[in-house]
């Protein structure tokens, strides 16, 4: 695969989670209120920041097998550790947080990018 293959389908994965973090935001906002609007935008914020760092490390370009699986544990470790401080981080100083609204649009976005990552060998995704 090549790294402009590659891009394309992280650059679709982060669309799709602007998609769906936008979509549950407004649920959110609708049903109870701006607190937890703010809440599910900041649990999808996190993982497309996370994933977005993630990308960048996992399009290293490396030939050998080997180095291509070492740049995907560390990208998917790397993700982890920038997920975990954010959400630290929106605990710590959004004193309103609604927690479901926040795990809403956490899962929302983290469910994406499961799914898109699946479809790597994939580059006929249309979005």
């Amino acid at each position: 695969m090549t790294e402009n293959t590659t891009a394309i389908i992280f650059g679709k994965m982060l669309r799709l989670q602007l998609i769906a973090t936008a979509a549950v935001t407004i649920v959110a906002l609708l049903i109870s209120g701006s607190h937890a609007g703010i809440s599910a935008a900041l649990g999808g914020l996190a993982v497309m920041i996370g994933a977005f760092i993630a990308s960048k490390i996992a399009q290293r370009n490396k030939q050998e097998a080997t180095a291509v699986l070492i740049n995907l544990l560390k990208a998917e470790a790397i993700k982890i550790l920038v997920i975990f401080v954010l959400l630290l981080i929106t605990f710590k100083v959004y004193k309103q947080l609604v927690p479901f609204a926040l795990i809403a649009g956490l899962a929302a976005a983290a469910l994406l990018s499961g799914a898109a990552m699946s479809k790597l060998d994939k580059t006929d995704i249309k979005i």
